[in-house]
């Protein structure tokens, strides 16, 4: 069957050329981010770090590719437009010049997120109404596509403004992409898998480490690592809002995931030891990693974090632990952070020598406290400024 003139205009002027993306980062993670890029096969020279993540070209099935397999930004932006408007009948004009039949499907929501420092157009919703009534228009009255048995798909607009230059973006990704869609039960203030990536990555664990996880919580730490250890891409077992654009390739993305599920790892020995003092934070751990079949590599039991002894564990090999001790309101307003921290660092010293570590801290302060020689490296957790804490004990 032969392409139509609409599907002729999607692969030459979406899917057959390059376009900008921008991999947008949390605070502290865009070098773990360029790394990561560097690996899946981006030239360093296409690489721009910029405020706020990565800048980089790309055609549409490696996007798919990154969305997949790239564990530490926040999500993919697909610019759209880049021009000047120092009015709002100059940026409809340029917003109604966009082929917007090209991006976005007919059964479509959309979403905006606006921000605009030191231009004429400053009305963040005014700019997103204005945006949203050309972008349905030319979705009703236009040639695109509808894709059978599916529902609304949500797709989010990014609009920025900055002294009247606007920049036009698409999210290819939908949910952040730290949600793997394999932590279904969680506790109290887990840990994002993002951060749990970066962290393993800065203490430089490998297919080849162990890993103690003696305080999981619901157990980020642990997923992420058996994750890496099986080559398993954290977006296999989630969707993304680029399946339900116009220039989508069912069969390409296919490919992918069956180039990615050709290199999965079986591991049938117990490499990850996950522990915690709650019930209720171990049960969530249990059913999470029953569901994906790393039973066989994750031991999970109850214990303190205090009463370990790596040798119990692993007698011959080190390799890497893990702390997100609690802190704030989970530490409680009559414990001594000072002396938790302390205790801490004398049980690492005591036991852990010759092991890397990586620790959660509140503030720089608590490093002194553990005594041990860690690198900081400031990271943003749940609307707090907090630090990783990285090193050998």
């Amino acid at each position: 069957m032969k392409p139509s003139s609409f599907e002729k205009r999607v692969k030459r002027r979406i899917t057959g050329r390059e376009h900008d993306f921008f991999a947008v980062c949390s605070p502290g993670l865009k070098k773990v981010c360029q790394n990561e890029l560097l690996a899946l096969g981006i030239s360093e020279n296409s690489l721009k770090p910029i405020p706020g993540g990565i800048e980089f070209k790309s055609k549409l099935a490696p996007c798919m590719a990154f969305n997949l397999n790239l564990r530490s930004p926040s999500r993919i932006l697909m610019r759209v437009s880049q021009f000047k408007a120092d009015s709002f009948e100059k940026l409809e004009k340029k917003l109604a010049a966009i082929d917007w039949n090209l991006y976005l499907p007919q059964n479509c929501s959309l979403k905006f997120s606006v921000t605009s420092k030191k231009s004429r157009l400053y009305h963040s919703d005014a700019i997103a109404q204005r945006c949203e009534k050309i972008i349905l228009d030319q979705l009703r009255l236009g040639d695109t596509v509808t894709v059978p048995g599916k529902k609304k798909s949500l797709q989010t607009i990014y609009i920025r403004a900055e002294k009247d230059a606007f920049t036009i973006s698409l999210d290819s990704t939908g949910a952040l992409l730290f949600k793997r869609g394999i932590k279904q039960n969680v506790g109290m203030a887990p840990l994002r898998e993002n951060l749990a990536f970066a962290m393993l990555f800065w203490a430089g664990f490998s297919k080849e480490d162990i890993l103690i996880d003696p305080m999981c919580g619901s157990g980020t730490f642990s997923l992420e690592a058996a994750m890496m250890k099986t080559n398993l891409p954290p977006g296999f077992f989630r969707s993304f809002a680029f399946e339900n654009w116009p220039g989508f390739s069912h069969k390409t993305y296919a490919y992918l995931k069956k180039q990615a599920q050709e290199k999965f790892l079986a591991i049938s020995e117990k490499e990850i030891f996950a522990s915690d003092i709650d019930d209720m934070a171990l049960t969530a751990l249990k059913q999470n990693i029953s569901n994906h079949d790393f039973t066989r590599m994750i031991d999970v039991s109850k214990k303190d974090f205090f009463s370990i002894h790596p040798s119990g564990i692993s007698p011959e090999k080190k390799g890497v632990v893990m702390l997100n001790p609690p802190y704030g309101k989970r530490l409680g307003e009559k414990n001594n952070i000072r002396s938790f921290y302390r205790e801490i660092g004398k049980k690492l010293t005591a036991d852990f020598k010759g092991w890397r570590v990586g620790i959660i801290l509140p503030s720089r302060g608590c490093k002194s406290y553990l005594e041990l020689k860690l690198e900081l490296r400031p990271i943003f957790h749940g609307g707090l400024d907090i630090f990783a804490g990285i090193g050998m004990v």
